[in-house]
This record gives structure tokens, C-alpha cells and sequence, in this order.
């Protein structure tokens, strides 16, 4: 029984050892987490937020820009339909500042200005970037042409035209007003109103349109309206799309991607007939949610008949970051494996969903995932030559040998657009490159203005050549008297050097270092140094008298 006791104890005190050499000489290097993503300093569509983890994490960014892969709308029945692209928007106003007053119009072409009674919300409660407008039917935001370039500048005859905005009611009740336009037109030898009116109306968006198309000769108006075929769903982000043809004169209004109503500004309220365009009255001025209770985000305007749009938070073809060149400290280091803790996120009405793993591969059933590269190099500026290597965080990653290492990761999102992965942290591990090893049996030996250096080969297998340090200072290895020139000498792979020139008389101390690589001419990855030796040079001591 004793025996069986002590067999156990001797297997648990091998198991400890062996556990706590295992992993000997590894290092780290952690990106993310507590220390932050300044090392991730390229990123394309991707954000950095706070609100997923205790420490900042990476996601995709939820700010679709001017993407026309996001979907394709309802082809009505023109056709005649434009990708939505930069150089057509009008007006762009994203509420991503976190004060309202800084909310503005991206494009500059109109003055924004924000009721006291407004509100901004962060990224947690938005539907694009890192913010919207929260209403709370006391007060509105204005909006009104500031630039001769602007859409909706007095007395501009709008061709094409889109206005888009996602909405997010509190309880959308009758008669809340999301959007008005009002300006005032001289018609017939008197001025009458021109609105645009967007309201809620038996749990859906009513639109109308007055005095705002006109006739070719401007002597005619044709007043439009009508309202969405699907209810508004409260607490539920919705994208609405007003669109107009000035070829067919369609006007068609679009509702998460499904057409849902369509009219013709024509006199016959049909195709094929002379179409009425609108002309912007005096003095307008959009008011944003005036009457409404409720998130507003990225309401834009484009001069264009918008065929395609962002119905879907975050846009198919993903994003993607790069970390700079990560210094490992010495050459053929070799990375193990890298760990990494992530997950994805979505936020479903009032619920937000939030799955944490780490290491493993990150992809989730939603389609939602992360796929990560590393490659590495002797030189930071020539990474770029080599390929990108797949890995799988936690598991070992053969072949990356280099000092330098740069990793890379691609976040898609779910196939429906709605939940991003997200990147918590990095951790580096790997094995620092080991410098070879000092060749042993150094000696020197005086003789007439000079000294014998001799020494056994280094013990390893990757040492190349050998640097000669000397001086006549002890302490100081940088001399410069002998004839082969100033302390370090490269000797080469060789095993012995006759080191002339010096002073007779003088003590002189010398050491020797061996090396695996050089860098350019004079950068050597050198190792550790030898034993010190000294000598000192005396007339008449001859070459030929050592044995």
C-alpha cells in the first residue's frame, strides 16, 4: 500500500514538472483586451466599441455608407433606378455625435439645428453607426438649404430624387408627424403653401404631396398622396424610401426593401403621359420628427432615383483589419499559436444577444463569422511579399518563423445582416529565436605587435561567422588599433585570426561573439559573448615560437 502511495506522489511530482517546463521560454504579445487595439491600425468597415465587453472590442461598422450590395429594392415598374452612390448625396445627417449639437449634415449643403427637447442615444440603441435621435414629440430638428448646390435650394426644378431614413416609433399612435417639408410658391398671383408630410396614420406612414409637382410651364399642380401596406411595427427599426422618376414620373415608396405603393405625378396618374416635377418654394424647411415619439437614424437625401439602398445593418462583403508589423525581438522567432476571445452580437428589438467563446473557429450558426491570417518576416517592410496564412485561433500554427508578424482578421455578418462578430483580444504566443551560442576555448597568445586568437567552433548548428571585440580599456570591446581596423572584427567561419597592428606593451582584452544571420552589411544577429582573454603584445615574441 505504501509502495502504491509513492508511485502516485511520483507521478503527480512528474506531471508537475513536466507541466511546468512545458511552455518554458514561450512569450506574448496581446492585442486587445486591457491593452487596447492601437496595434489594429488599418481597418476597413470596421469599428472599435465599448459597449459589447468590459474592454473594447472590434466589430464590423453598422454605418453602410453608400454600399450598393446591401439589397435590391422593388423594381416597380420603371426600372429606370440608379446605384446610390457619394457623388448623389444630397444630404447626409448620420446623429452619430454624442451631443446633439453637433448633429450636422455630412455633405454641407444644409444648416441643422436641434430642439433643447432632443436627445442622442449610443451605439447600443441605434440602427447605423454610433448614434441616432431620440423624439419625444415636443420639439423637432431643422433642417434648411444653406448651399446654391443643395436640392431643395428655392426655385430648383428637382429632377430625380430619394429620400430615405430608418425609423423606430415608441408606440406610433395617429397623427405623429416623422417628416415635413414646408415652403411657400407663388401659384396663380398668390402664395400657397408647399408641404411634404410624412405622418402616422391607423399604425402606418401616410405620405402627401402639396403643390410640390409642377407642370412644365409651372402653371398646373398635381397634389399626391397615399400611405404604406404593411403596419409600422412599434419598438422595431424600420427603413422607409421615398423615390421619384423624373423620366416615368414614378413615385414609388419603398419599406424595408418591399414596394408598397407606387403613383405616377401625371396628369392621367399614369405612365406615358407629361410628367410634373417638383420645384422647390421659398423658404423651405424640413422638421424632423416633430410630433413623433421615437429613434430617428442616417436620414438622407440623393439626387437620384435610389435603386438600390441599406435596408441591412451591416453589409455583406464584411470588413477587415490589419495589425502593423509586430516586433517579436529577435530573428526566427516562431509563433506556436495565437488564442483568441470573441463572439458575435445582435440586437433583436429590445433584446440584445451576445455570444462569448474563446479560440476554436468563430462561426455561427446565424452564418455570422471571423477568419484570421497571420505572415511573417526577418523584415518589416518586406511582409507584404509574403502570403497570408490561414489559422484557427488556439490551435498550432506551423511555418511562421520571423521577427516580425502581422496578423489579420475578415468579419462577415449573418445572412441577414442584422449580427456582426466581434474580436475582445489577441494573445501572440511564441517561441523567441534563439541566438547561437559563444564558441568555447577561447585563448590568446602576445606575440610582436600583435595577438593569436584561437577558440573551438560554437556548439550551434546555425552559427555562420564569429565577431572579434577587442580593446585596450577593459570594460570598453570598441578599440581601433589593429591593421584588419576597429573593434568588432568579422572573421568569418573560422577558428583562429591573427590580430596585427597593435601597440606593443599594452594590455589588450578580447572577447568574440558568434552569429546566424546578417542584416545588410553590418547588422549581425549576434549571440552572447565569449570569456574574456587578454594579451599583451612584446617585441621579439615571434609567431614562429608558439606551438
Amino acid at each position: 500500500m505504501k509502495k502504491e502511495s509513492l508511485i502516485i506522489i511520483l507521478v503527480y511530482i512528474f506531471l508537475f514538472v513536466s507541466g511546468s517546463i512545458y511552455g518554458l521560454g514561450e512569450e506574448t504579445v496581446i492585442l486587445g483586451g486591457q491593452s487596447g487595439w492601437r496595434m489594429a491600425e488599418s481597418r476597413t468597415g470596421i469599428a472599435e466599441v465599448r459597449q459589447v465587453r468590459p474592454n473594447p472590442v472590434l466589430v464590423l461598422s453598422s454605418q453602410t455608407g453608400f454600399s450598393t450590395t446591401a439589397y435590391s429594392a422593388a423594381s416597380g415598374v420603371s426600372g429606370n433606378f440608379s446605384a446610390i452612390s457619394e457623388p448623389a448625396l444630397d444630404l447626409s445627417i448620420s446623429f452619430d455625435e454624442n451631443d446633439t449639437g453637433l448633429f450636422r449634415d455630412s455633405v454641407g449643403r444644409y444648416k441643422v439645428s436641434v430642439s433643447p427637447n432632443i436627445e442622442t442615444v449610443d451605439r447600443r440603441y441605434s440602427r447605423a453607426g454610433t448614434g441616432a435621435a431620440l423624439f419625444h414629440g415636443n420639439g423637432p430638428i431643422i433642417v434648411e438649404p444653406q448651399r446654391t448646390n443643395a436640392l431643395f435650394v428655392p426655385n430648383n426644378r428637382i429632377r430625380d430624387f430619394s429620400i430615405e431614413f430608418w425609423l423606430y416609433p415608441q408606440n406610433m399612435e395617429n397623427g405623429e408627424q416623422v417628416l415635413s417639408w414646408s415652403a411657400t410658391k407663388y401659384i396663380n398671383g398668390r402664395f400657397a403653401v408647399q408641404r411634404i408630410l410624412c405622418m402616422s396614420s391607423k399604425n402606418k406612414l401616410q405620405w402627401s404631396f402639396v403643390n410640390f409637382f409642377t407642370s412644365t410651364d409651372n402653371l398646373s399642380h398635381i397634389n399626391v398622396e397615399f400611405s404604406g401596406s404593411a403596419p409600422i411595427v412599434p419598438k422595431t427599426w424600420s427603413h422607409h424610401l421615398i423615390r421619384f422618376d423624373s423620366v416615368t414620373g414614378m413615385i414609388e415608396y419603398v419599406v424595408n426593401g418591399v414596394s408598397e405603393a407606387i403613383y405616377y405625378a401625371t396628369p392621367t396618374r399614369r405612365e406615358n403621359s407629361e410628367v410634373y416635377t417638383p420645384v422647390a418654394g421659398s423658404n423651405g424647411t424640413f422638421l424632423l420628427g416633430e410630433n413623433y415619439m421615437g429613434l430617428i437614424d442616417e436620414f438622407k437625401i440623393h439626387s437620384i432615383c435610389a435603386g438600390r439602398s441599406s435596408t441591412v445593418k451591416y453589409v455583406p462583403s464584411g470588413g477587415r483589419t490589419e495589425t502593423r508589423a509586430i516586433d517579436l525581438g529577435q530573428i526566427d522567432s516562431g509563433v506556436l499559436r495565437i488564442d483568441a476571445s470573441g463572439g458575435r452580437i445582435s440586437i433583436r428589438g429590445n433584446v440584445t444577444y451576445n455570444d462569448f467563446r474563446e479560440n476554436g473557429r468563430f462561426r455561427f450558426s446565424d452564418d455570422s463569422e471571423m477568419n484570421f491570417f497571420i505572415r511573417s518576416s526577418d523584415n518589416p517592410y518586406l511582409l507584404n511579399r509574403n502570403q497570408w496564412v490561414n489559422f484557427t485561433p488556439g490551435e498550432n500554427i506551423p511555418g511562421i518563423i520571423g521577427r516580425y508578424v502581422q496578423v489579420a482578421v475578415d468579419f462577415y455578418p449573418s445572412a441577414d445582416g442584422e449580427t456582426s462578430p466581434y474580436l475582445e483580444q489577441l494573445k501572440i504566443v511564441y517561441s523567441p529565436g534563439e541566438p547561437p551560442m559563444p564558441p568555447k576555448n577561447f585563448t590568446a597568445v602576445a606575440v610582436d605587435s600583435g595577438v593569436l586568437l584561437r577558440w573551438k567552433p560554437s556548439q550551434s548548428s546555425n552559427t555562420i561567422g564569429y565577431l572579434v571585440y577587442y580593446s585596450s580599456v577593459r570594460g570598453e570591446l570598441f578599440g581601433g588599433d589593429a591593421a584588419l581596423g576597429p573593434s568588432p572584427i568579422n572573421v568569418g567561419n573560422r577558428t583562429s585570426l591573427l590580430i596585427e597592428g597593435l601597440k606593443n606593451g599594452t594590455l589588450y582584452y578580447f572577447r568574440i561573439a558568434s552569429y546566424d544571420r546578417i542584416t545588410g552589411e553590418v547588422n549581425f544577429n549576434a549571440g552572447e559573448f565569449s570569456n574574456e582573454v587578454t594579451a599583451r603584445p612584446l617585441a621579439g615574441l615571434l609567431l614562429s615560437d608558439i606551438q
